[in-house]
C-alpha cells in the first residue's frame, strides 16, 4: 500500500508543480491576490507531497514529526496571501476577471484530479496522506470561488474585493488544514512515544 500511495504523491505533487508555474505567471500579470495566494498553494501542496514521497519511507515516530512540519508549510499560503492583500490595498485595481476565472478553472481541474486520486488514501497512512488530500480538497472549494470573483469582478463589481474576499477565504481554510494536519500528528506522535 505505501509504494501505491508514494506513486499517486508523485503524481500529485509534478501536477501541483506544473500549476504553480502557471497560476504564479498569470497572478502577477493581472495583479490578483487571490490566484497569487492559490499559487503559492500549488507550490505548497508540490512541497507537501514530495515530504510525503519521501516520509513514506522513515519511521511511525519520523512520519509523526514530518506530519507536523507539514501543517507548518500549510500555512506559507495564508502568508502569502496577506503579503499580497497588503500590496492590493496601497493599489487597489481589481484583476483581469476573464484571465481570473480560466486560470481558476484550470487550477480547478488540476485539484480535483489530485483529490480524485488520493480520497482512496486519505486515512491509510496518518497526517501524511490527510494533509495531502486536505490541501487538494481544499484548493478545490478555493478554485470554485476564484472562478466566481472572476465573474463577480466582471458582471456585478469591478473592484479588487471579490478578489481580496476570496483571498482571505484561502488563507483562512489553509489555516484550518494546518490545524487538523497538526492534531492528526501529535496524535500519531503521542501514540508511537
Amino acid at each position: 500500500m505505501d509504494n501505491a500511495i508514494r506513486r499517486i504523491v508523485l503524481v500529485v505533487a509534478l501536477a501541483n508543480l506544473a500549476y504553480f508555474g502557471v497560476e504564479f505567471v498569470v497572478a502577477l500579470r493581472i495583479g490578483s491576490a487571490s490566484l497569487l495566494a492559490d499559487s503559492a498553494d500549488f507550490f505548497e501542496d508540490a512541497s507537501v507531497n514530495l515530504l510525503i514521497f519521501v516520509a513514506m519511507a522513515w519511521s511511525a515516530r519520523n512520519r509523526a514529526r514530518a506530519g507536523m512540519a507539514m501543517s507548518i508549510i500549510l500555512l506559507a499560503p495564508a502568508i502569502a496571501f496577506l503579503w499580497t492583500a497588503w500590496h492590493k490595498f496601497q493599489v487597489p485595481t481589481p484583476p483581469e476577471p476573464l484571465a481570473l476565472s480560466l486560470t481558476g478553472i484550470g487550477a480547478l481541474i488540476v485539484n480535483v484530479s489530485c483529490a480524485y486520486l488520493l480520497v482512496a488514501y486519505r486515512d491509510a497512512s496518518g497526517s501524511l496522506t490527510k494533509a495531502a488530500f486536505l490541501s487538494a480538497r481544499n484548493d478545490a472549494f478555493a478554485n470554485i470561488a476564484i472562478i466566481a470573483a472572476g465573474a463577480a469582478t466582471f458582471y456585478l463589481w469591478h473592484s479588487p474585493w471579490p478578489d481580496l474576499i476570496v483571498g482571505f477565504g484561502i488563507a483562512w481554510m489553509n489555516l484550518d488544514a494546518a490545524k487538523e494536519v497538526w492534531t492528526a500528528a501529535r496524535k500519531e506522535h503521542q501514540a508511537v512515544a
